[in-house]
């Protein structure tokens, strides 16, 4: 089995999970009005598509990283990577979650990646500076990190966390 699958395997389990929490966020109580009137109790966050890119880290990432997000930029099978993919506009949410040693997710976050390529943008114009890195497994992955606190505060990079 490739790195690809054996990984993609492995991040699957926790897409039940994922849509709960995510869904959680994509439905909203309708106002009253709608209720009276419409028969409407509940409306969608979104009356278009909304694309989610999931990522899950192993356990222990979270208490070493408590403020960052990893976006792959280089993969052993030289595809497109997530950072060139969401560079290019594509995905208009992230769910970036911790695996707990019990198979669930032990934090998360949703990133609106409309506000991510905004901070990118403004960063490679020296209007704010972002806190980078670059990391590399040992399969040959690299990664880049970043820290959700250097972002502007507007448009804001973090829709919820839990």
């Amino acid at each position: 089995m490739n790195f690809y699958s054996h990984n993609r395997h492995w991040s699957d389990q926790y897409l039940p999970e994922i849509k709960r929490i995510v869904g959680a966020h994509l439905i909203q109580e309708a106002p009253n009005e709608l209720d009276w009137h419409q028969a409407t109790d509940l409306l969608m966050f979104d009356a278009r598509d909304t694309r989610i890119a999931a990522r899950v880290r192993r356990p222990g990432y979270a208490e070493r990283y408590p403020h960052q997000f990893t976006v792959r930029t280089a993969s052993a099978g030289g595809g497109d990577t997530e950072l060139k993919k969401i560079v290019n506009g594509h995905g208009d949410w992230m769910f970036y979650g911790h695996a707990d040693a019990s198979g669930g997710i032990a934090s998360w976050t949703i990133l609106d990646l409309k506000a991510f390529r905004a901070g990118l943008i403004r960063h490679a114009h020296g209007g704010y500076p972002i806190l980078y890195g670059d990391k590399q497994n040992a399969d040959g992955t690299k990664f880049k990190w970043f820290d959700i606190r250097s972002f502007p505060p507007e448009p804001p990079l973090v829709v919820a966390r839990g």
